[in-house]
């Protein structure tokens, strides 16, 4: 019979497991947007691959790229509505689900140009296919960067201002959306390059496997127990008649692990996401909170 010192030691493991489970975001309930949800003011990305039925590298690349780029414009956007609402006792998890946004967004523009923009350069043999788009990075960097520089700089959470943070949101969201459309068409249209590989080539294999490096890295690479739940809680699944339910391709214990293992390290700022971990859409936080106020209001004043 075991003693009781390694009965507790043996019981550890599953303690600090059914923990993180209470803390999971896939115990949030989903609820369909019944009010402005995610899907503006920025709006959202249609995939080329959705408009077109393309299937080339630079079409699966820019269409994988738009998918990416939806759950960045879904969080902009869950913060845009969610700032002027959000609890007191909320905002220490929103200025933190905030600063997730901004790392996604700044590895994501990092990463991009040193490395996937280089090596599209390389193989088309083309300096010049990517002029407009650094123009663009650099037209909203500095509105990104006013961004960080408030919520990072907060003395406390109490301090959190929703004007504030609207007014230097509004200083960069003009420019931010309109790269965030024109780069997917920048991309798409590469197929059309002189240089562009031929299909069943070494070189369009060799495209091929660095778009798919590239994808498969970028977003791990920026942070596993942030900006990774960020993107995978802000990717809707059912958009384009369900055309990306399993995108990105990876095993389903996976996809649970990095959502309900890693997530739960800050679990309270996912409770701000647009999409539940099932990737459908659901009410954001704020909203329910205000109700459930107004609701309490109400009743104490019957």
């Amino acid at each position: 019979m075991a003693s009781p010192r390694t009965t507790i030691i043996l019981s550890i493991p599953f303690m600090v497991i059914g923990f993180l489970l209470t803390r999971a975001p896939y115990l949030m309930t989903s609820v369909s947007p019944s009010r402005p949800w995610a899907d503006g003011p920025m709006k959202l990305v249609t995939t080329p691959q959705f408009l077109t039925k393309k299937t080339d590298i630079f079409t699966s690349g820019a269409t994988h790229m738009a998918l990416l780029h939806n759950s960045i414009l879904r969080g902009y956007n869950s913060i845009y509505h969610q700032a002027p609402l959000v609890a007191d006792e909320d905002k220490a998890d929103f200025v933190g689900y905030s600063l997730a946004w901004y790392r996604f967004v700044k590895s994501h523009h990092d990463d991009e140009e040193d490395t996937l923009f280089t090596k599209i350069e390389d193989l088309l043999k083309d300096k010049t296919v990517f002029e407009e788009t650094h123009k663009e990075h650099h037209a909203f960097l500095a509105g990104l960067a006013d961004f960080e520089k408030y919520l990072a700089g907060l003395k406390t959470p109490a301090d959190f201002s929703s004007d504030e943070l609207l007014r230097i949101m509004g200083t960069f969201q003009q420019p931010f959306e309109s790269h965030f459309h024109s780069e997917i068409g920048t991309i798409a249209k590469l197929s059309e390059h002189p240089n562009a590989p031929k299909e069943g080539t070494p070189e369009n294999a060799a495209a091929a496997a660095t778009f798919k490096a590239w994808g498969k890295a970028t977003v791990t690479k920026a942070g596993v127990t942030d900006v990774v739940p960020f993107f995978l809680l802000n990717l809707d699944r059912t958009v384009e008649d369900g055309l990306w339910a399993n995108w990105p391709p990876m095993p389903a214990p996976i996809r649970w692990g990095l959502i309900n293992i890693a997530g739960a390290l800050h679990s309270g700022w996912w409770k701000f996401t647009s999409c539940d971990a099932a990737g459908h859409p659901k009410e954001l936080w704020a909203f329910r909170v205000a109700d459930i106020k107004a609701q309490r209001e109400e009743a104490a004043k019957a």
